[in-house]
């Protein structure tokens, strides 16, 4: 294990398991957590036996309940709030545009910068337990980490602006109706269906992932042509790996592939 004052990092054979441990504050992100999470995820992609990542929280109660406000209670002006605003748009950007998957596993409370930290996987599985939100609005403020932009491309424009507008929390129930997670699952089966995923995935061939992942990313940002054209990139790209020969070769002998990210 490596650890950090609030973060720890687990490997399991190729899965990596990041939690975040602040329990007293519900894992509160203050600027510390951010620094080494930025930090974390360095590591991670240092670490090449790790295929997929998986970020949860400590203890039973919160995933990570909002930003550190006594933190945020202590800014003064427009523009000191504007870069940390900033700083935590970056290391969420990071997380997602990491190489490898991210699932993220809700395990309570993801308010706030929880959320939008929830926002940045790719995948999003929750206990029955857990609570989302971005409350800021009853804080007099909006969400700085994203949330505004994620959570509207997540779930759709008008339902963005309810919760947006109301602050009102909603249940991992409801947050698999409007498709903003993929799995709500009982307390005690979050981490452990989690790691069953992330063992699929890790299977798979990683450049293939990659590439899945960057065509996804990059082509809801263009136009639905130019994004074809990405995809046919990719799809192309593929045909270079000696997993594509692997995977095609295995199909037709009718046995398993074995993938080894070449």
């Amino acid at each position: 294990m490596t650890s950090w004052n609030c973060i720890t990092l687990e490997v399991e054979q190729s899965i990596g398991i990041l939690t975040l441990s602040r329990t007293k504050v519900l894992n509160a992100l203050n600027q510390q957590m951010l620094t080494e999470l930025t930090e974390a995820l360095h590591h991670v992609e240092s670490l090449e036996e790790i295929k997929v990542l998986i970020v949860t929280g400590a203890g039973q109660k919160a995933f990570a309940a909002g930003a550190d406000i006594s933190e945020l209670r202590l800014i003064e002006n427009a523009i000191d709030a504007e870069k940390q605003a900033l700083l935590g748009q970056t290391v969420f950007d990071r997380l997602e545009n990491m190489p490898i998957p991210v699932i993220m596993a809700v395990n309570g409370f993801a308010l706030g910068g929880g959320c939008e930290l929830a926002l940045a996987g790719d995948v999003i599985f929750a206990a029955e337990s857990a609570k989302f939100g971005q409350p800021e609005i009853n804080l007099g403020t909006i969400p700085g980490y994203g949330g505004t932009q994620r959570l509207s491309r997540a779930i759709g424009e008008k339902n963005a602006k309810y919760y947006l507008f109301s602050g009102e929390l909603f249940s991992s129930e409801e947050a698999w109706r409007l498709g903003l997670i993929q799995k709500v699952l009982p307390n005690d089966q979050l981490l452990p269906e989690a790691k069953a995923f992330a063992k699929k995935l890790a299977k798979l061939a990683p450049i293939a992932l990659q590439y899945v992942k960057k065509s996804i990313h990059n082509g809801l940002e263009i136009p639905l042509d130019k994004a074809l054209q990405l995809e046919a990139t990719y799809f192309g790209l593929t045909f270079q790996t000696a997993d594509r020969l692997e995977g095609m070769d295995a199909f037709l002998e009718k046995r398993k592939p074995t993938f080894r990210g070449e």
